[in-house]
């Protein structure tokens, strides 16, 4: 069973996203802010993608995007954010993200991205 890691400062988001991912097969961690997550990931957790909000309090998306490339280099990281602007896509790429939802995505439509980003899932 492949593991997902959603971090999102949104209590609502975390659990919609959850649900839909769970029933949809996966194992999934959250965390409800980039601080945390990070915690979560030098203490050894590996999923096998992250998918992260952008803007958060304590550690925006873009830093833990960029401190979670370096402790794991091939794992695949999306964010997901209401950010549609340009600069701010270009920002995580940069910073080592895999790709770019932006929010709401629909989760039949989130399940086809993990699937492409995981085969075998």
């Amino acid at each position: 069973m492949k593991s997902v890691f959603l971090i999102d400062d949104s209590a609502t988001m975390l659990m919609s996203l959850k649900g839909t991912l769970e029933i949809s097969g996966f194992k999934v961690e959250t965390a409800g802010d980039g601080e945390a997550a990070l915690v979560r990931l030098k203490a050894g957790l590996k999923p096998d993608l992250i998918i992260t909000d952008i803007n958060m309090p304590k550690l925006d998306g873009i830093s833990l995007i960029r401190e979670a490339r370096k402790l794991l280099r091939f794992t695949p990281i999306l964010a997901l954010t209401t950010e549609s602007q340009q600069a701010k896509r270009d920002e995580a790429k940069k910073s080592g993200a895999t790709g770019w939802l932006v929010k709401p995505v629909a989760g039949a439509d989130l399940v086809k991205v993990i699937r492409q980003l995981l085969p075998g899932s």
